[in-house]
């Protein structure tokens, strides 16, 4: 039980200041008059000033509470390294005893374990919330049984008692981690592309793996190059990427004996393989309406390098015209088609026939230009049915069908044939457009010799065939009215779509691939993809970084594309296989946060220590002592630490009593006037 004096005035402190000003002016005026009884009055105004303030006895029954010990566990990755997990769960045992014993005491024990392997260690972000959750005015001490490797310090919350470190680990630890600082995500195919590296070597390095260390790199998962390389040196090691879309980079550095972890010894790097510059060759017969559409639409890509020739003055015109008045540049046919068709990703052939222009030698050239890798693309006009044809030239050989020598020239609505829904070229185009198609007013007829036909016109013959033929490619358009639907004829149709898929299938954009195993990571889990023209695919099998494989099967999600999902165990690279195809992709980033620094180390918890008194101790040196200290004293010292106990209490009840009841105040102030009365009366 415990008593204070507290005061409740009856009327606002001003007036009672005021009301005490006159009282005192009072007095001072009758005894500077020399008036009898002046202090009996005086007295009397006292007690009623007094009685005015409203002064009471106020008793409170308090019961103690105990005071509160936080002691924050970090059970994350890195505290797994080694032997601190057994060091900490030793540490936070012992001390639990030790807390528990001390009188008016309580623990309260908080375990952090892994977050995201983006975020790291939040630490302080559990003890924020542990402070939350208790009265701030119990909290007698904190202590955080750690490696010191924290990702979140800007959460540090205001914490009213010492803070103490416990630091896990041993004098003797040492780790090396593979650091990537520098990867471009796309990369030049058939460049040199400069990824800058190091190798990091921190804690007690042995001194017989000091000074070196072996680098290992290997491609899409092909056999590995062994380099040795200087630690804590940055050196440049390059890399060229042999194709299109994604390449897989894996750098690793074997573990080496003592070494704390060997999950930061590796890095994977995914860069995109891009053209540097696509180069294009459009050759037209002769100017038409469909003529500028094919130019527009490669010159609407700022990388394609595009090069046109349309024929207007073939050898066959005679019109008198002389030649000095001429101003048509020369087509450079030897230069193109000889010395410098390797040069072109794409040969374009638009109602092109044979004039005499371009030799037998020539187109010969072609074809070979064909079946070595390159790709040609006809647009055929009515010139394709003609004694004039292409057809009837060496080209023949890689063209995937043949002219009848019929032409319809009537309307028809284009439409993708069955296996053109599962083509990459062709697939998804009608619910792309979202509409009805306007139609084209011409087709050359043409029978199939090899290939797929992925679009097809009047009495579902062929519009349009694509093939492979050796390294390269073929596509035949049997029509040269693709242009009505830039214009809008009858509503238009997905030209350009239609059209910058051919071109790029043509160039081998992996995305285009007919048949192609893909995969897309998103964290731990990647979700897996399967093209095929085919209603029928194998399962695919996963092969983990550790060796084991596992079979999934493949969803069929749309005509030709098979899904399936998977949630990878660990970081690494995985292999992928169905089939005669096979892919690579790395989950995860090259270390988690967790392991970009092992070695234990308190430096980033020092000033935040300091800031409450508290210190910060290894635990390979022993357990330090627990001891009180003073609010204000320092709380760590040589093999001890300190908790301020806070004595707080619970008031479970409240008694107030007033110290001048009316009455009392009614007859000391009477008593005290009467004297004054009377002494006044006696002079």
């Amino acid at each position: 039980m415990t008593g204070q004096i507290i005061f409740d005035p009856l009327v606002p402190w001003v007036l009672l200041a005021v009301l005490a000003a006159l009282t005192l002016g009072g007095v001072g005026l009758a005894v500077w008059r020399g008036l009898a009884g002046w202090a009996w009055r005086g007295l009397a105004g006292l007690v009623i000033l007094a009685a005015l303030t409203g002064p009471a006895l106020r008793q409170e029954d308090r019961a103690p509470l105990t005071d509160i010990v936080l002691m924050v566990e970090d059970r994350s990755a890195s505290q797994r390294l080694s032997d601190r997990a057994a060091q900490t769960a030793s540490a936070a045992q012992t001390l639990a005893t030790r807390i528990e014993a001390r009188p008016n005491t309580e623990l309260r024990r908080i375990t952090v374990g892994d977050g995201t392997e983006d975020s790291g260690t939040l630490l302080m972000t559990a003890l924020a919330e542990a402070l939350a959750e208790e009265p701030r005015g119990r909290i007698s001490g904190v202590i955080l049984l750690s490696d010191g490797r924290l990702h979140d310090l800007d959460q540090l919350p205001g914490v009213p008692a010492p803070m103490h470190l416990l630091l896990t680990g041993q004098p003797t630890d040492w780790d090396r981690r593979l650091i990537v600082s520098n990867a471009p995500a796309f990369g030049i195919i058939d460049e040199e592309v400069m990824l800058s590296l190091q190798i990091e070597d921190s804690g007690a390095v042995p001194a017989e793996v000091a000074g070196e260390a072996e680098l290992t790199m290997s491609v899409d998962g092909g056999d590995p190059i062994s380099v040795r390389v200087r630690p804590g040196v940055t050196f440049q090691v390059p890399v060229t990427l042999t194709h299109g879309g994604r390449n897989v980079i894996q750098f690793s550095t074997p573990e080496s004996a003592g070494e704390l972890t060997e999950r930061n010894n590796s890095a994977i790097v995914q860069m995109n393989g891009v053209r540097d510059r696509l180069r294009v060759l459009l050759v037209s017969g002769e100017p038409h309406p469909g003529g500028r559409t094919w130019r527009n639409l490669l010159k609407s890509d700022s990388s394609v390098d595009l090069v046109h020739f349309t024929i207007l003055r073939p050898p066959s015109k005679q019109d008198g015209v002389p030649v000095s008045e001429l101003s048509l540049i020369a087509f450079p046919t030897r230069e193109l088609f000889l010395e410098k068709i390797e040069d072109f990703d794409l040969i374009i052939f638009d109602r092109y026939k044979r004039r005499g222009i371009l030799p037998t030698l020539y187109i010969d050239n072609v074809r070979q230009y064909v079946e070595d890798g390159g790709a040609v693309l006809i647009a055929a006009g009515p010139d394709f049915a003609s004694a004039d044809s292409l057809y009837r030239s060496p080209l023949a050989e890689v063209l995937p069908a043949r002219p009848t020598a019929r032409v319809f020239e009537e309307g028809y609505t284009p439409k993708v044939t069955d296996l053109g829904q599962r083509h990459p070229v062709t697939a998804g185009l009608e619910a792309e457009w979202g509409g009805e198609w306007g139609r084209w007013l011409r087709q050359i007829e043409v029978t199939p010799e090899r290939g797929q036909v992925v679009m097809s016109g009047v009495d579902d013959s062929p519009l349009l065939v694509l093939d492979r033929v050796g390294e390269g490619r073929v596509a035949l358009m049997a029509s040269d009215h693709a242009w009505l639907w830039n214009r809008g004829f009858e509503g238009g149709g997905p030209q350009l779509e239609l059209l910058r898929r051919l071109a790029h299938w043509m160039m081998k954009e992996p995305e285009l691939e007919e048949e192609a195993l893909t995969a897309e990571a998103m964290g731990q889990r990647m979700v897996i993809t399967r093209r095929s023209l085919t209603d029928d695919v194998a399962g695919v099998t996963v092969t983990a970084p550790d060796g084991s494989e596992t079979e999934l099967p493949l969803v069929e999600t749309s005509p030709g594309r098979f899904e399936t999902s998977y949630e990878g165990p660990e970081i690494g690279l995985y292999r992928l296989a169905s089939g005669d195809l096979s892919s690579v992709i790395g989950l995860g980033p090259a270390a988690p946060r967790e392991f970009e620094e092992t070695i234990a180390d308190g430096v980033a918890l020092e000033p935040a220590v300091a800031a409450t008194r508290g210190g910060v101790v290894t635990l390979s040196d022993g357990l330090p002592g627990l001891r009180d200290v003073r609010p204000g004293r320092p709380a760590a010292g040589r093999g001890w630490i300190g908790f301020t106990p806070r004595d707080a209490y619970e008031t479970r009840n409240v008694t107030q009593v007033p110290m001048l009841p009316p009455w009392l105040v009614l007859v000391l102030a009477s008593g005290l006037i009467l004297v004054g009365w009377l002494r006044e009366g006696r002079r």
